[in-house]
């Protein structure tokens, strides 16, 4: 997960989740939980983009 994911994540977390998935299921139930409550859009956001398995570096 890059600096630029956790900073907006913190900021506006359908936005992280927009930037690192585009439009999905994840992003509009972030947009829902945000949009009830900053802090549960907060946590699931962080609770996406930490599932993830992390992309492969190259050699």
């Amino acid at each position: 997960m890059s600096a630029g994911l956790i900073v907006a994540a913190l900021l506006l977390p359908p936005l992280a989740l927009f930037l690192s998935e585009g439009v999905t299921r994840n992003f509009w139930i972030a947009f829902g939980l945000t949009c009830l409550g900053y802090l549960p859009g907060v946590v699931f956001a962080f609770y996406v983009l930490l599932k993830r398995p992390a992309a492969p570096r190259p050699a």
